[in-house]
């Protein structure tokens, strides 16, 4: 019974999901070309260069069926083909400036209607969401590699995100909110208002483009460094990420000739604070505050290098 009821739940969701998104619209989008001409285009634009049978694969489509589709961009001049560099016997495919004009017009018509289908949500509604469409998709494409995690400075936007972030999560999970929030957000205008990037960093951890964690190395006084709002998304969790965001903290400090490196945390957060001891540092000291409005037992860690 269980299984009809999941068979049941996933062909109700496709029959709405494909409504909203327009699948049975003649054309998508209202432009003139289908749902999988305009899928080819994502590929092509994403692919830099990407050859005919890496889109059939990575679309699952029949080669026939793909050759025809280019065939129709081609003839309306969005794509063009060109001899590979390192096969003469293969070709590429790229945007033509017509093309690249027409992708970016379909693109922001995509993000406009998806905003539209959330727009009502609230923030802790569009992380629910996020989550769980991530775990419709691991549950039904288990084979599927996940993109790597790649770790990169801060840039504008990125913020906001921890903020929110550590505002959604630490308020759902241990009733914080929206003390941790306002905490957050001064560390984050500190941090702003008086980087230095001779002795200070921030790692923004990315898989496809999706921030998926983040970690802060400060200037707390002459010698000494302190590691600050380390965050892992639930999706990038048990995948020894905290571990490299703190590892990439402590190889820093020690580049820069910081002799000890400090932390606050809590004694709830069990899974960050084993990060921390795995990887050398130390407890302190520890209080009992009420910042984040109940009564919280709060740590200091330090490691000297």
């Amino acid at each position: 019974m269980a299984q009809i009821d999941t068979v049941a739940a996933v062909r109700r969701f496709n029959r709405f999901y494909t409504r909203a998104i327009g699948v049975l619209e003649r054309s998508y989008m209202g432009g003139p070309y289908t749902l999988a001409e305009n899928r080819v285009l994502y590929e092509i634009a994403h692919g830099a260069g990407v050859t005919p049978s890496a889109i059939a694969q990575a679309l699952d489509l029949d080669a026939g069926y793909l050759s025809r589709m280019l065939g129709r961009l081609e003839r309306d001049g969005l794509v063009a083909r060109a001899r590979s560099p390192s096969d003469g016997r293969s070709v590429t495919l790229n945007l033509t400036p017509q093309g690249e004009a027409f992708f970016a017009s379909l693109n922001a018509r995509t993000v406009e209607r998806v905003e539209a289908m959330i727009g009502d949500l609230s923030s802790p509604q569009k992380a629910e969401l996020a989550g769980a469409l991530d775990t419709a998709q691991a549950l039904l494409a288990p084979q599927a590699a996940k993109p790597p995690i790649v770790l990169r400075p801060h840039a504008v936007g990125d913020m906001g995100w921890v903020t929110e972030r550590h505002g959604v999560f630490y308020g759902q999970a241990y009733g914080w909110a929206p003390k941790i929030e306002a905490v957050t957000a001064r560390i984050c205008a500190d941090f702003l208002d008086n980087f230095d990037p001779d002795w200070e960093r921030c790692w923004i951890a990315e898989r496809g483009g999706e921030r998926v964690g983040s970690v802060f190395m400060v200037r707390e006084s002459e010698g000494v460094a302190r590691l600050r709002l380390l965050l892992l998304e639930p999706s990038a969790r048990g995948e020894g990420l905290g571990k490299r965001l703190v590892d990439e903290c402590i190889a820093f400090a020690r580049e820069k000739g910081y002799r000890e490196i400090v932390l606050w945390t809590h004694e709830v957060l069990t899974a960050a604070r084993a990060i921390y001891a795995a990887a050398g540092f130390q407890l302190v000291d520890n209080y009992v505050h009420d910042d984040f409005g109940k009564p919280e037992v709060s740590e200091t860690w330090r490691l000297r290098l």
